[in-house]
């Protein structure tokens, strides 16, 4: 089996590499044609025209940047694909977007199995993270072995197409946000003085990450009772926080917008809940 791979940046070029080490023949482009010949030292093949590296190839891997370009590199490969030919696009896009695509595809007669992946450079290298997948079962059956050698875990969400692209999009956002409270959480330490070094020692030492399935679960299950941390003293520490930020006038990003939603189930009568009740409207 011939592969193609389109977007050789850090994921896509380590995606290369494991490949190339499991004995596959790789055809590999990109934009920047530098990042595509440096892969030939590990036997992929490189083309300056993203057309003529796909040409015989009877699989093509996409990670490219967003809809818009994986439309265009789409559109410019449709004449030289092989009959037979499978898409498989690990690019995050948006649920409509996949949805179309793979509609349009399927209506060519061309297999397009949008699977998005939660990995890093890393985890491509060494075949480990997760992959997520939806849509035509007897397609992911088909290609799930191939699809299970790239990565750790795969994920099936079933036969709604573009699902997949939800729960990347879903996944991503808490990763903004966790970026967003640490950012908060150095800012708040640099008020009292306390050193980004002391902040890592304390999460060496205490995993908060290990908390979130069972939070989810509380939240999933409207778990408001019994509450392991009430919403008066969740406000209170928010208050405590805001209190010290603004007296020395370092600005917070996403405490107030939680202090605020804080107050408006406060006034609801929710102050004896366990605090995740502010995420109620959100199921």
């Amino acid at each position: 089996m011939i592969k193609a791979f389109l977007g050789m940046g850090l994921l896509g070029s380590n995606f290369v590499k494991a490949m190339l080490k499991r004995g596959d023949t790789v055809q590999v482009w990109n934009r920047t044609v530098s990042k595509a010949k440096a892969l030939e030292q590990f036997g992929a093949k490189a083309f300056d025209r993203v057309e003529d590296a796909v040409q015989g190839a009877d699989m093509i891997h996409l990670t490219l940047k967003d809809d818009a370009s994986v439309d265009e590199i789409l559109s410019a490969i449709a004449k030289n694909l092989k009959p037979g030919v499978v898409i498989i696009d690990h690019t995050t896009t948006s649920v409509e977007g996949a949805k179309k695509r793979t509609a349009s595809w399927k209506s060519k007669n061309v297999t397009y199995l949008h699977a998005p992946v939660f990995m890093g450079p890393q985890n491509a290298l060494e075949s480990t993270g997760v992959m997520l997948v939806s849509g035509d079962q007897q397609v992911i059956k088909k290609y799930e072995p191939m699809l299970a050698k790239m990565t750790g875990k795969l994920m099936n969400y079933g036969d709604e197409e573009g699902k997949a692209a939800g729960i990347k999009l879903s996944g991503n956002l808490f990763l903004l946000s966790l970026t967003a409270g640490l950012a908060d959480a150095l800012a708040l330490a640099k008020v009292h003085g306390i050193a980004p070094s002391e902040v890592q020692q304390l999460f060496d030492n205490w995993n908060p990450g290990a908390m979130v399935p069972a939070r989810l679960k509380r939240i999933v299950d409207a778990q408001y009772n019994d509450p392991s941390w009430e919403l008066n003293m969740a406000r209170k520490d928010a208050g405590l926080m805001l209190s010290a930020a603004n007296e020395t006038g370092v600005k917070l990003t996403i405490v107030p917008a939680i202090a605020a939603k804080m107050d408006e189930y406060i006034a609801k009568g929710h102050g004896n809940s366990d605090w995740v009740v502010i995420a109620k409207e959100s199921l």
